[in-house]
């Protein structure tokens, strides 16, 4: 069952919106290529941050509209 913005993982409840967002789209398309939960999880995680720290203000923006 792909994660939502209501369902992730526990280990994504403190991020930012924007980066939890990130997060469960990046895990989600991991789990579709095969990969397993214990390792999407961290990978995603540390994409999300990564986008995160080099987006700028309307990157987030326009991506949290979608």
């Amino acid at each position: 069952m792909p994660w939502t913005m209501n369902n992730y993982p526990n280990s994504f409840k403190n991020f930012d919106t924007p980066v939890r967002k990130k997060a469960i789209e990046i895990a989600n398309a991991m789990l579709d290529e095969g990969y397993e939960e214990a390792r999407a999880i961290p990978i995603a995680t540390s994409q999300a941050k990564k986008w995160y720290r080099r987006a700028n203000d309307d990157e987030v923006k326009e991506y949290m509209k979608e």
